[in-house]
């Protein structure tokens, strides 16, 4: 008789229950929508996310709006995010700051990458562009990684901190080159490009934005791009790849997810929606003008996407012996 009564549970209330948040998400968003980014007002991840949400805004006729929450190295604005209620209301710009390398770099984070956010989509990505100063005698990878082979620890290349996406190309390129340089972290990008740009280090894999004026106006020599694929905004630059480091990739990556628990019917809206909203002329070139690549992908390719950085930012940081500091 119990087992009797528990399949007539299943069979009369569950389907109850799938209606239900069917017809929630047909509804959603009923009220305005909070974005978290861990990030201050003005930078690549806030732009990207204020966008986005405008676009979402004009699409649902609801207003989604970006809850800057620094500090921490993203942590919290992660923590604030997974203990949000799961109901589509609060959701989370992420990117491999806080999801691959911040859980492998630190003892003690709040959250599990892998298991309290719900992926909903790719948002953005931007290579990282190898430039040195034009005074270091080098115009390609090869020739790079020779100098460095024949100067050990002597070329300095800047890095926006420790762990930063910049310092982790850096560490990379010379595992793979097997060079050695001496790494310099600054206190953010804008002084360590002003230090690129004043010939006070020789080499940085800087963001595109953050390099791109420098380099077009000659101030920095751009050798490679990190990507696997050239970039449409510097067409001419070769990848690291194709310059003799087969396999070499690293990139920015911005995403959107939510607290563990977020309904589904919900996650495939607002990946709908943003599917949808990537194909706007107008938000694809608010993003290309920073050096973003607009991208949208499904919850589940996200999420394998997630684990496989995140697994190879672990692999990189223990193999480096990186320690948080």
């Amino acid at each position: 008789m119990t087992r009797m009564r528990a399949t007539l549970y299943v069979l009369t209330v569950l389907p109850g229950l799938l209606l239900g948040a069917t017809a929630f998400a047909q509804t959603y968003p009923a009220k305005s929508v909070r974005v978290i980014v861990p990030y201050p007002p003005g930078g690549g991840n806030d732009i990207i996310a204020r966008a986005v949400v405008d676009e979402l805004s004009r699409r649902t006729a609801q207003q989604f709006f970006v809850d800057n929450r620094p500090g921490a190295s993203t942590i919290i604005g992660a923590e604030l995010a997974i203990k949000a209620p799961p109901d589509g209301y609060t959701l989370f710009v992420s990117s491999q700051t806080t999801l691959a390398i911040v859980p492998n770099l630190k003892t003690k984070v709040p959250y599990d990458p892998l298991r309290d956010f719900e992926p909903v989509s790719l948002l953005a990505t931007q290579p990282y562009l190898v430039v040195t100063h034009p005074s270091l005698p080098v115009h390609n990878v090869a020739q790079l990684a020779a100098l460095a082979k024949s100067r050990p620890g002597k070329i300095v290349y800047a890095s926006s901190g420790i762990g930063t996406g910049g310092h982790l190309s850096g560490e990379l390129f010379k595992m793979m080159t097997r060079t050695d340089m001496l790494h310099v972290p600054y206190k953010g990008g804008a002084q360590a490009v002003n230090d690129l740009v004043g010939g006070h280090v020789s080499v940085m894999f800087a963001t595109m934005s953050s390099v791109y004026q420098q380099a077009m106006g000659g101030r920095v020599r751009p050798i490679a791009i990190t990507s696997l694929k050239r970039s449409p905004a510097a067409p001419d630059v070769p990848t690291v790849a194709e310059s003799g480091v087969p396999g070499y990739e690293t990139v920015q990556w911005i995403a959107m997810s939510g607290p563990r628990g977020m309904p589904k019917p919900v996650i495939d809206k607002l990946n709908a929606e943003l599917a949808a909203g990537n194909k706007s002329p107008e938000l694809r070139e608010r993003l290309s003008s920073q050096g973003y690549d607009p991208e949208v992908c499904t919850p589940q390719q996200l999420g394998d996407y997630i684990k496989v950085e995140y697994a190879r930012f672990g692999k990189l940081i223990r193999a480096i012996n990186l320690k948080d500091e």
